[in-house]
Protein backbone atom coordinates (compact mmCIF):
# COMPACT_ATOMS: atom_id res chain seq x y z
CA UNK A 1 0.00 0.00 0.00
CA UNK A 2 0.97 3.13 -1.01
CA UNK A 3 2.39 5.55 2.00
CA UNK A 4 -0.65 7.72 3.76
CA UNK A 5 -0.73 11.74 3.25
CA UNK A 6 -0.12 13.09 6.13
CA UNK A 7 -2.16 12.28 9.43
CA UNK A 8 -2.61 15.47 10.82
CA UNK A 9 -3.66 19.37 10.09
CA UNK A 10 -4.15 21.94 10.97
CA UNK A 11 -7.78 23.55 9.95
CA UNK A 12 -7.51 25.49 6.71
CA UNK A 13 -6.79 29.32 7.08
CA UNK A 14 -9.70 31.68 7.54
CA UNK A 15 -9.27 32.98 3.47
CA UNK A 16 -9.36 29.23 2.74
CA UNK A 17 -13.35 29.16 3.65
CA UNK A 18 -14.10 33.07 3.77
CA UNK A 19 -16.51 32.13 1.25
CA UNK A 20 -18.32 29.33 2.45
CA UNK A 21 -20.75 30.15 5.26
CA UNK A 22 -20.81 27.14 8.31
CA UNK A 23 -23.88 25.55 8.55
CA UNK A 24 -23.71 25.01 12.01
CA UNK A 25 -22.05 27.46 14.67
CA UNK A 26 -21.79 27.08 18.01
CA UNK A 27 -20.88 30.83 19.82
CA UNK A 28 -19.44 30.73 23.12
CA UNK A 29 -22.22 28.13 24.17
CA UNK A 30 -22.32 26.63 27.92
CA UNK A 31 -24.84 24.73 29.46
CA UNK A 32 -25.30 24.06 33.23
CA UNK A 33 -28.20 21.46 34.31
CA UNK A 34 -29.95 22.48 37.69
CA UNK A 35 -29.77 25.21 39.77
CA UNK A 36 -28.25 26.11 42.54
CA UNK A 37 -25.88 23.75 44.92
CA UNK A 38 -27.11 20.95 42.50
CA UNK A 39 -26.17 22.68 39.25
CA UNK A 40 -24.10 20.68 37.05
CA UNK A 41 -21.41 22.26 34.39
CA UNK A 42 -22.01 20.13 31.32
CA UNK A 43 -20.10 22.21 28.83
CA UNK A 44 -17.86 25.22 29.42
CA UNK A 45 -17.92 28.03 26.91
CA UNK A 46 -17.57 26.66 23.36
CA UNK A 47 -16.70 27.62 19.82
CA UNK A 48 -17.05 25.33 16.88
CA UNK A 49 -17.92 26.38 12.92
CA UNK A 50 -19.58 22.96 11.14
CA UNK A 51 -18.90 23.47 7.32
CA UNK A 52 -21.19 21.88 4.64
CA UNK A 53 -20.05 18.49 4.05
CA UNK A 54 -17.85 17.91 6.80
CA UNK A 55 -17.43 14.96 8.47
CA UNK A 56 -16.67 15.76 12.43
CA UNK A 57 -15.90 13.22 14.33
CA UNK A 58 -16.60 14.27 18.40
CA UNK A 59 -14.14 12.06 21.01
CA UNK A 60 -13.18 12.46 24.59
CA UNK A 61 -13.63 10.97 27.85
CA UNK A 62 -17.53 9.55 29.11
CA UNK A 63 -19.64 12.95 30.22
CA UNK A 64 -17.38 15.29 28.70
CA UNK A 65 -20.33 16.86 26.83
CA UNK A 66 -19.77 15.14 23.65
CA UNK A 67 -24.27 14.58 23.15
CA UNK A 68 -24.44 17.72 24.82
CA UNK A 69 -23.18 18.98 21.99
CA UNK A 70 -25.36 16.69 19.39
CA UNK A 71 -28.72 17.77 21.19
CA UNK A 72 -28.33 21.67 21.01
CA UNK A 73 -27.17 21.09 17.14
CA UNK A 74 -30.62 19.05 16.84
CA UNK A 75 -32.41 21.77 18.68
CA UNK A 76 -33.14 19.43 21.30
CA UNK A 77 -31.64 21.43 24.06
CA UNK A 78 -30.99 25.68 24.37
CA UNK A 79 -28.15 26.40 25.62
CA UNK A 80 -27.79 28.12 29.33
CA UNK A 81 -25.37 31.02 27.45
CA UNK A 82 -24.14 31.48 24.03
CA UNK A 83 -26.17 31.15 20.76
CA UNK A 84 -26.56 28.21 17.98
CA UNK A 85 -26.55 29.19 14.71
CA UNK A 86 -27.35 27.71 11.44
CA UNK A 87 -26.45 29.37 8.48
CA UNK A 88 -25.73 32.12 10.68
CA UNK A 89 -29.09 32.59 11.95
CA UNK A 90 -30.45 31.45 15.34
CA UNK A 91 -31.07 27.73 15.31
CA UNK A 92 -34.98 27.66 14.42
CA UNK A 93 -34.83 30.66 11.92
CA UNK A 94 -33.14 28.87 9.02
CA UNK A 95 -34.87 25.37 8.43
CA UNK A 96 -32.28 22.12 8.09
CA UNK A 97 -33.55 18.97 7.47
CA UNK A 98 -31.65 16.87 10.19
CA UNK A 99 -31.06 12.99 10.30
CA UNK A 100 -30.55 11.09 13.16
CA UNK A 101 -28.96 7.76 14.08
CA UNK A 102 -28.47 6.45 17.79
CA UNK A 103 -26.95 2.89 18.90
CA UNK A 104 -30.62 1.52 19.38
CA UNK A 105 -32.01 1.53 15.72
CA UNK A 106 -35.80 1.90 16.92
CA UNK A 107 -37.26 0.55 13.72
CA UNK A 108 -40.70 0.00 14.56
CA UNK A 109 -41.03 -3.66 14.43
CA UNK A 110 -44.62 -3.62 13.11
CA UNK A 111 -43.58 -1.90 9.75
CA UNK A 112 -41.44 -3.39 6.85
CA UNK A 113 -37.88 -2.58 6.19
CA UNK A 114 -39.05 -0.29 3.07
CA UNK A 115 -42.20 1.29 5.38
CA UNK A 116 -39.57 1.88 8.10
CA UNK A 117 -36.65 3.75 5.68
CA UNK A 118 -39.73 5.60 4.32
CA UNK A 119 -41.42 7.00 7.15
CA UNK A 120 -39.84 10.44 7.32
CA UNK A 121 -40.91 11.10 3.63
CA UNK A 122 -44.20 10.96 5.32
CA UNK A 123 -43.43 12.94 8.27
CA UNK A 124 -41.03 15.97 6.73
CA UNK A 125 -41.99 18.53 4.16
CA UNK A 126 -41.73 19.12 1.49
CA UNK A 127 -42.12 15.47 1.02
CA UNK A 128 -44.83 15.27 3.55
CA UNK A 129 -46.79 17.16 0.98
CA UNK A 130 -46.83 14.58 -2.33
CA UNK A 131 -46.95 11.50 0.13
CA UNK A 132 -49.96 9.97 -0.91
CA UNK A 133 -49.09 10.49 -4.95
CA UNK A 134 -45.37 9.45 -4.42
CA UNK A 135 -45.85 7.06 -1.83
CA UNK A 136 -46.19 3.84 -4.56
CA UNK A 137 -43.42 4.95 -7.33
CA UNK A 138 -40.87 7.35 -6.55
CA UNK A 139 -40.99 7.22 -2.72
CA UNK A 140 -40.65 3.78 -2.87
CA UNK A 141 -37.85 3.87 -5.69
CA UNK A 142 -35.78 5.92 -3.36
CA UNK A 143 -36.04 3.53 -0.64
CA UNK A 144 -35.19 0.59 -2.75
CA UNK A 145 -31.86 2.52 -4.16
CA UNK A 146 -30.55 3.51 -0.66
CA UNK A 147 -31.57 0.04 0.40
CA UNK A 148 -29.07 -1.44 -2.28
CA UNK A 149 -26.53 1.05 -1.46
CA UNK A 150 -26.16 -0.54 1.89
CA UNK A 151 -26.59 -4.00 0.81
CA UNK A 152 -30.03 -4.60 1.49
CA UNK A 153 -31.93 -5.36 -2.23
CA UNK A 154 -34.20 -7.32 -1.64
CA UNK A 155 -35.46 -7.01 2.24
CA UNK A 156 -37.84 -4.26 1.97
CA UNK A 157 -40.70 -6.77 2.38
CA UNK A 158 -38.61 -7.93 5.47
CA UNK A 159 -39.64 -6.68 9.31
CA UNK A 160 -36.69 -6.16 11.71
CA UNK A 161 -36.90 -8.51 13.92
CA UNK A 162 -36.48 -11.11 10.85
CA UNK A 163 -33.00 -8.84 10.37
CA UNK A 164 -29.56 -8.94 12.12
CA UNK A 165 -28.52 -6.20 14.26
CA UNK A 166 -25.66 -5.03 11.34
CA UNK A 167 -28.98 -5.00 9.10
CA UNK A 168 -31.26 -2.90 11.77
CA UNK A 169 -28.35 -0.26 11.40
CA UNK A 170 -28.16 -0.30 7.89
CA UNK A 171 -31.62 0.35 7.77
CA UNK A 172 -31.49 2.87 10.48
CA UNK A 173 -28.73 4.59 8.17
CA UNK A 174 -31.09 4.92 4.97
CA UNK A 175 -34.05 5.99 7.50
CA UNK A 176 -31.73 8.97 8.57
CA UNK A 177 -30.69 9.96 4.32
CA UNK A 178 -33.66 9.43 2.90
CA UNK A 179 -35.35 12.36 3.28
CA UNK A 180 -31.64 14.18 2.06
CA UNK A 181 -30.95 15.73 5.84
CA UNK A 182 -28.44 18.75 5.31
CA UNK A 183 -27.00 17.78 8.74
CA UNK A 184 -26.57 13.98 9.66
CA UNK A 185 -26.21 13.26 13.54
CA UNK A 186 -24.53 10.09 14.69
CA UNK A 187 -24.54 9.32 18.19
CA UNK A 188 -22.31 6.11 18.76
CA UNK A 189 -24.43 4.17 16.24
CA UNK A 190 -22.12 1.30 15.48
CA UNK A 191 -21.57 1.41 19.46
CA UNK A 192 -23.52 -2.20 20.27
CA UNK A 193 -22.29 -4.34 17.35
CA UNK A 194 -19.15 -6.87 17.02
CA UNK A 195 -15.65 -5.49 15.48
CA UNK A 196 -16.72 -7.14 12.42
CA UNK A 197 -20.05 -6.11 11.79
CA UNK A 198 -18.55 -2.17 12.96
CA UNK A 199 -16.37 -2.15 10.52
CA UNK A 200 -18.47 -2.84 7.57
CA UNK A 201 -20.18 -0.09 8.84
CA UNK A 202 -17.66 2.45 8.35
CA UNK A 203 -17.32 1.04 5.04
CA UNK A 204 -21.34 1.32 4.13
CA UNK A 205 -20.88 4.71 6.23
CA UNK A 206 -18.17 6.42 4.27
CA UNK A 207 -19.18 5.59 0.73
CA UNK A 208 -23.14 7.11 1.80
CA UNK A 209 -21.19 10.18 2.76
CA UNK A 210 -18.76 9.85 -0.66
CA UNK A 211 -21.94 9.61 -2.75
CA UNK A 212 -23.95 12.14 -1.09
CA UNK A 213 -21.56 14.59 0.74
CA UNK A 214 -24.05 15.10 3.78
CA UNK A 215 -22.67 17.07 6.78
CA UNK A 216 -21.60 14.41 9.99
CA UNK A 217 -21.59 15.09 13.55
CA UNK A 218 -20.07 11.46 14.37
CA UNK A 219 -20.03 10.94 18.58
CA UNK A 220 -18.43 7.60 19.15
CA UNK A 221 -15.75 6.24 21.92
CA UNK A 222 -13.91 4.48 19.21
CA UNK A 223 -10.92 6.49 18.04
CA UNK A 224 -10.42 3.75 14.73
CA UNK A 225 -14.01 4.79 14.06
CA UNK A 226 -13.28 8.88 14.25
CA UNK A 227 -10.10 8.45 12.13
CA UNK A 228 -11.59 5.95 9.35
CA UNK A 229 -14.44 8.23 8.68
CA UNK A 230 -13.82 11.59 10.01
CA UNK A 231 -11.86 14.69 7.86
CA UNK A 232 -12.11 16.52 10.94
CA UNK A 233 -11.56 15.37 14.57
CA UNK A 234 -12.45 17.38 17.86
CA UNK A 235 -10.94 16.21 21.48
CA UNK A 236 -13.15 17.54 24.32
CA UNK A 237 -11.91 17.76 28.14
CA UNK A 238 -13.53 16.24 30.82
CA UNK A 239 -16.68 17.34 32.22
CA UNK A 240 -17.04 20.46 31.89
CA UNK A 241 -16.34 19.95 28.36
CA UNK A 242 -14.72 22.16 26.11
CA UNK A 243 -13.04 21.44 22.27
CA UNK A 244 -9.21 21.10 23.37
CA UNK A 245 -8.08 19.95 19.81
CA UNK A 246 -9.74 20.28 16.43
CA UNK A 247 -7.81 19.19 13.78
CA UNK A 248 -7.97 17.69 10.26
CA UNK A 249 -7.45 14.70 9.03
CA UNK A 250 -6.31 14.10 5.74
CA UNK A 251 -5.48 10.33 4.81
CA UNK A 252 -6.96 10.04 1.16
CA UNK A 253 -10.41 8.44 0.32
CA UNK A 254 -12.05 6.18 -0.36
CA UNK A 255 -10.14 4.44 3.39
CA UNK A 256 -9.91 0.80 4.27
CA UNK A 257 -9.10 -1.59 6.64
CA UNK A 258 -5.59 -2.28 5.63
CA UNK A 259 -4.81 1.85 6.50
CA UNK A 260 -5.70 1.32 10.27
CA UNK A 261 -2.67 -1.00 10.09
CA UNK A 262 -0.53 1.73 8.91
CA UNK A 263 2.54 3.08 10.83
CA UNK A 264 0.49 7.13 10.27
CA UNK A 265 -2.92 5.88 11.64
CA UNK A 266 -1.85 4.16 14.40
CA UNK A 267 0.41 6.99 15.72
CA UNK A 268 -2.88 9.31 14.96
CA UNK A 269 -5.31 6.98 17.26
CA UNK A 270 -2.62 6.71 20.16
CA UNK A 271 -2.08 10.27 20.01
CA UNK A 272 -5.87 10.45 20.71
CA UNK A 273 -6.08 8.20 23.16
CA UNK A 274 -3.10 9.52 25.18
CA UNK A 275 -4.99 13.35 24.91
CA UNK A 276 -8.18 11.08 26.39
CA UNK A 277 -6.10 9.44 29.62
CA UNK A 278 -4.60 12.52 30.25
CA UNK A 279 -7.76 14.68 30.36
CA UNK A 280 -9.60 10.95 32.54
CA UNK A 281 -6.18 10.95 34.66
CA UNK A 282 -6.52 15.11 35.04
CA UNK A 283 -10.25 14.61 36.05
CA UNK A 284 -9.47 12.25 38.94
CA UNK A 285 -7.25 14.41 40.64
Amino acid sequence: MTAATPVLAAPPPASATARREPLITLDRVSVTYGRGAAAVAALAETRLSIMPGDFLALVGPSGCGKSTILRLVSGLLSPSSGNVLVAGREIGANEVRIGMAYQNPTLLPWLTVRQNVMLPLKIVQPFRASWHRKKRGEYRDRAEALLAQVGLAGFGDKYPWQLSGGMMQRTNLCRALIHEPDLLLLDEPFGALDQFKREELWATMQDLWMTKRTTVLLVTHDLREAGYLANRICVMSARPGRILEDCAVTFDRPRTMELVYQPEFVALTQRLRELIIGLRTAATL
